[in-house]
């Protein structure tokens, strides 16, 4: 059965397909002027979906990368002051091993004890270094000094008093997380082989007090050297991991993107070309169009 074709249904049709038209147009100039595929989501929902997901996939490597920036930052200020600890306590072992030599007097051996003295008092200034304003060899107590005199007495001398056995980790990857700090208990209050102000301590009142030759004092400063070492060689491995963790940031980072490109950005010179087609197919329906229209009397009238 075949339908009757009237004026208004070709009128009808070629305004909606005129405004169809003008549809495509809008939506390549769109393209063209915000440089995305889509600008609202109903305009794909799948492309939205998948471009909410990369971003939101960047912004976590963003702070895991804040996270690793700021850790390796934390873990070289510690990498520095465990160098300078090192250097310290060969400085007293060399003082130490002079000391020990039976041709000084008393006033070499006061003024040995006095200058291991000292560095004993930097090493403390060490043990209070800061990064951000946080104490680094504190544990989570990053507040407080951990050497410092008693508040509670006096005219306290100065001691190493942080027991906080903590570790500070910072999450750098899903489910990933890294140690940034050494706990300052493994370093000047070393349980199981003494403390290093104490070792010290007892040299610089063996030297002040005592002339006699007590080789035990080079073996507890060797422990000592020995532990800070391992200490030392640990936060190396751990600064390696988040070098590496790092580099694989920055390769997530780069894939992540550019996946987010392929789904959200536009092939400007495809988009020029369906916009110039578009143009030429708005021509040809004007045209079209013009044709169409029923003519009235007016156009007799010439």
């Amino acid at each position: 059965m075949s339908i009757r074709v009237t004026q208004n249904i070709l009128n009808s049709n070629m305004l909606f397909n005129l405004q169809r038209n003008n549809k495509m147009m809008e939506t390549y100039q769109d393209q063209l002027s915000t440089g995305k595929k889509i600008n609202k989501p109903s305009d794909n929902p799948v492309t939205a979906v998948r471009g909410m997901f990369y971003r939101s996939s960047l912004n976590e490597i963003e702070q895991y990368k804040r996270n690793l920036d700021h850790g390796l930052s934390w873990m070289t200020s510690t990498d520095e002051a465990l160098n300078e600890v090192t250097e310290v306590m060969q400085r007293v072992r060399e003082l130490t091993v002079q000391g020990l030599n039976g041709t000084n007097d008393a006033n070499s051996r006061t003024a040995i004890a006095e200058e291991i003295n000292q560095l004993k008092n930097h090493l403390g200034e060490i043990a209070n270094t800061q990064f951000a304003g946080k104490y680094i060899f504190a544990g989570t107590d990053i507040k407080n000094p951990p050497y410092n005199a008693d508040p509670t007495i006096p005219n306290s001398p100065r001691e190493f008093r942080n027991n906080n056995q903590e570790v500070l980790e910072l999450e750098v990857g899903a489910k990933s997380n890294i140690q940034i700090n050494i706990r300052g208990m493994d370093i000047f209050n070393n349980q199981d082989i003494g403390g290093v102000f104490k070792v010290l301590s007892d040299i610089v009142d063996k030297f002040r007090n005592s002339n006699e030759n007590d080789s035990n004092h080079l073996d507890k400063l060797d422990s000592q050297i020995d532990n800070i070492l391992k200490e030392r060689s640990e936060l190396g491995a751990r600064m390696n991991r988040i070098e590496l963790a790092m580099s694989r940031m920055d390769g997530i980072e780069v894939s992540t993107t550019r996946l987010l490109s392929q789904e959200e950005d536009i092939d400007i010179s495809q988009v020029i070309v369906n916009l110039k087609a578009q143009e030429n197919v708005q021509r040809a329906a004007l045209s079209a169009g013009a044709r169409i229209i029923q003519p009235s009397l007016v156009d007799f009238l010439r």
